[in-house]
């Protein structure tokens, strides 16, 4: 039985190593390596480049070693709800002392805003600019 804690100095080197490795499948199979890790993995390599984004994944799993992976797994999902897909999030997640549902802050009522309601103007309509997405066939903007 391989164990992927064991090959992280190597993965450092050398990150390509991982996605096909032994380590990590069996790492699956025994339900160590959790879901989300994937889809952060996942978008990571669609925001920085396979090569760049998987970097970031194994410094990611050192935090895991420091932390706990339970941790890990815990500041990943939360990173992944936010929508911040980041590795600096997910760092700056596993050290702060809040949970998840302290951090969400309840919805604010709707305020009676008087005079002000006169300098309201409609929403832009940006409808049009969806044609450029379809027109790039699968392109990424960065």
């Amino acid at each position: 039985m391989l164990d992927l804690e064991h090959y992280h100095p190597a993965l450092v080197s050398k990150p390509g190593a991982l996605a096909g490795s032994t380590a990590l499948e069996q790492w699956r199979v025994q339900g160590r390596w959790a879901e989300s890790f994937d889809r952060f993995w996942a978008a990571l390599m669609l925001r920085q480049g396979r090569q760049e984004g998987t970097r970031e994944m194994v410094e990611l799993l050192l935090l895991g070693r420091e932390h706990g992976y339970r941790k890990l797994d815990a500041a990943i999902g939360w990173a992944l709800e936010l929508g911040c897909p980041d590795p600096a999030a997910v760092r700056h997640l596993l050290t702060t002392e809040a949970a998840p549902a302290a951090a969400r802050r309840p919805a604010l009522a709707v305020a009676d805003l008087g005079g002000l309601s006169r300098y309201e103007r409609p929403r832009p309509v940006i409808d049009d600019y969806d044609q450029l997405l379809l027109s790039l066939s699968g392109e990424v903007i960065q």
